[in-house]
């Protein structure tokens, strides 16, 4: 189960590289930190998000697939239709 996860949320990344997304990730000590970005590349365990630059002091952040899954990250596209959450689900 956990490596066909990471696999299935990779695939869900794929077609939305070069999309706007909004990451909320855990940002220790109860605080939970909000970043957008775009989704600028994806390798076989982590994803990188460059970040908008009048926001974040970085210009890139990467995180890994386990990080959706063990949802530390939640990751948003922004489209036309509004916003999708990228997740796992188990079946």
């Amino acid at each position: 189960m956990g490596k066909n996860a990471l696999i299935e949320i990779k695939r869900s990344l794929e077609p939305h590289v070069g999309s706007k997304i909004m990451l909320r990730a855990n940002g220790g000590r109860r605080k939970t930190v909000e970043r957008t970005g775009v989704l600028e590349e994806i390798y076989p365990s982590v994803f990188i998000v460059k970040l908008d630059q009048e926001q974040n002091a970085f210009k890139r952040v990467s995180y890994s697939y386990a990080d959706i899954l063990t949802e530390s990250v939640e990751v948003m596209v922004c489209n036309d239709e509004g916003q999708v959450r990228i997740n796992f689900m188990s079946h």
